[in-house]
């Protein structure tokens, strides 16, 4: 078994010696930690809908205010869903994995310089 450095003799990054530390294990778990559970909420959430507008159509084409139906707002409501996770998920890109990217970034820049 050989011992991954963060840079050979060459200078080249060891990258399997990255993917492999606690730091970037740490970047994909708190990633993962977030995408995930939001991925099934949104998933679960859209297959509602296109069950409902199969199978309940009554339901679905139930007015609510003039010609604004249930599927309507809950169709439009997909697309606010999507901008929410989107704007969530940037916000906690910012605040919590970009931090540590950074940090790695900057190791592994240094060691290239370094070698």
């Amino acid at each position: 078994m050989t011992d991954h450095s963060t840079a050979d003799s060459a200078g080249a990054i060891d990258y399997i010696a990255v993917e492999e530390s606690p730091r970037f294990r740490e970047l994909k778990k708190t990633q993962r930690s977030f995408i995930f559970p939001l991925a099934a909420f949104f998933l679960v959430w859209y297959f509602v809908y296109v069950l409902l507008a199969a199978f309940a159509t009554e339901f679905m084409s139930q007015r609510v205010w003039g010609d604004i139906t249930v599927g309507l707002i809950m169709g439009l409501g997909q697309f606010v869903t999507t901008f929410a996770i989107t704007m969530g998920y940037v916000a906690f890109a910012n605040r919590r994995l970009d931090p540590i990217a950074t940090e790695i970034r900057e190791e592994l820049e240094k060691a290239q310089a370094d070698a």
